[in-house]
């Protein structure tokens, strides 16, 4: 705990002094991450083979090993990724607002790094450039404890990526890899030194750290993702959207897990459907009247009122048919995990009610629930999805690692001034000034 809380302790007073250090030294540093990262997968690649051998050994799930593995495709990612965010604006420093409360005294709400952050996470190697490219660039120190399944692929990867931001004037000693298991409970307790802990994982696993720590938690503990598919529908693009938003990842928090179908389109949509599912090794979980509505040689079975309240991660779906959009609304609510929820529909109005209707993170109209993504958002990257309602919301990226501070510029301006029977009056006029600028 000692050594534990001591590289803490020094990664929080390195991030000071990186929430200081000049744009283009941050962005030298991730094309120098990027390039070190393309230039060395191999490295990364033969680590992530030994944790995947060992995860199959052990007999983890598919859905876990899936998410675990590493190849050339996703480095590729990993590579894009990391210069995407070094294309991104840097926020520090940045002028939110500014407004005149009296001649030559200027406030300004500028733009500054949380500070210390704590990310847990499970399986996902990928976690590792993600949050450290975003956090660089960001100006916030960050200790990461990955899943001991993802051991060797992590090591590997930190090393890689902190070896190359140290070569560009990064102080080495901003970021902290914890590699044992008794790192999770130390780090729930170190309330004085971590600012934010951003858990990514299972459920069962984010709910723990929710629960045992008093450090603020930015996350989501399910992705139960819903596809309404309306009578006004377009039958072909709703095909489409429910496949993929099934079956294109269906190991992660944005695939759907339940697909409800209006009543008017159910005999025309739901036949077809469950075909395709069927083709692509997708078990159907059927209500009553899903069943009788599915052809008899397409298998599925009966759901239980459990299925409504869970997160598959896998080629698993339940199917409901409603009678009405508001039903399907309801459900959502009810059921969802304000995470991400799509209509399909031609039917302006409906998509309208159902944007202003249902209360998820992430609302879609006419498109896959596997766009809901940081990158994919435009973000570069993502530090992970949250369902909080304050702070950040949906794809988190740079700006849900920022926050804020304010400066107040004078001339011997004092407060006697503006108080009592002769007080001056505040302008409280807005402009467009910016600190510094």
């Amino acid at each position: 705990m000692a050594g534990l809380e001591e590289s803490i302790r020094n990664a929080r007073s390195a991030a000071l002094r990186l929430a200081a250090t000049d744009t283009r030294t941050k962005d030298a540093a991730l094309i120098a991450m990027a390039d070190a990262l393309d230039r060395e997968r191999i490295s990364v690649l033969n680590a992530n083979r030994e944790d995947v051998r060992e995860a199959e050994r052990a007999g983890f799930q598919p859905s876990l090993i899936k998410r675990l593995k590493v190849d050339d495709e996703k480095i590729d990612g990993m590579v894009a990724g990391l210069r995407d965010v070094a294309g991104l604006a840097d926020p520090v420093g940045d002028t939110a607002y500014s407004l005149r409360l009296d001649d030559g005294l200027m406030l300004y709400q500028i733009k500054c790094p949380i500070g210390m952050l704590g990310v847990i996470f499970e399986s996902r190697p990928d976690v590792v450039p993600q949050i450290l490219s975003l956090c660089l660039k960001s100006g916030n120190g960050v200790a990461f404890k990955g899943g001991s399944e993802a051991r060797r692929s992590n090591k590997a990867l930190f090393e890689v990526l902190t070896n190359a931001a140290a070569s560009a004037g990064i102080p080495r000693e901003t970021f902290v890899l914890m590699e044992t298991r008794e790192d999770i409970s130390s780090i729930l307790g170190l309330h004085q030194y971590i600012d934010l802990l951003i858990p990514r994982g299972s459920n069962q696993f984010v709910r723990f750290i929710q629960d045992n720590t008093k450090i603020p938690v930015l996350g989501h503990a399910a992705g139960i993702c819903h596809v309404y598919v309306d009578d006004d529908a377009d039958i072909d693009l709703a095909l489409k959207v429910a496949l993929d938003s099934k079956v294109q990842y269906p190991a992660v928090c944005n695939a759907v897990e339940t697909l409800l179908v209006n009543s008017k389109i159910a005999d025309r949509f739901l036949p077809a459907m469950a075909k395709l599912y069927s083709d692509n090794n997708v078990e159907i979980r059927a209500d009553g009247e899903s069943k009788r509505l599915i052809p008899r040689d397409i298998k599925t079975v009966d759901a239980s009122d459990e299925d409504w309240d869970t997160e598959y991660n896998d080629l698993v779906i339940s199917v409901k048919v409603v009678k009405s959009i508001d039903e399907a609304v309801g459900f959502i609510n009810s059921h969802g995990s304000h995470h991400t929820d799509a209509i399909v529909t031609e039917n302006e109005g409906k998509q309208h009610m159902f944007v202003r209707s249902v209360d998820s993170a992430d609302v879609f109209v006419n498109v896959s629930t596997r766009f809901a993504d940081g990158y994919r958002f435009g973000k570069g990257a993502e530090v992970g999805i949250s369902t909080n309602k304050i702070h950040s919301r949906g794809p988190v990226g740079m700006e849900g690692l920022m926050i804020y501070k304010y400066v107040l510029v004078g001339k011997g301006h004092v407060v006697k001034d503006y108080v009592g029977k002769d007080a001056k009056k505040f302008l409280h006029k807005p402009t467009d000034e910016e600190y510094g600028k």
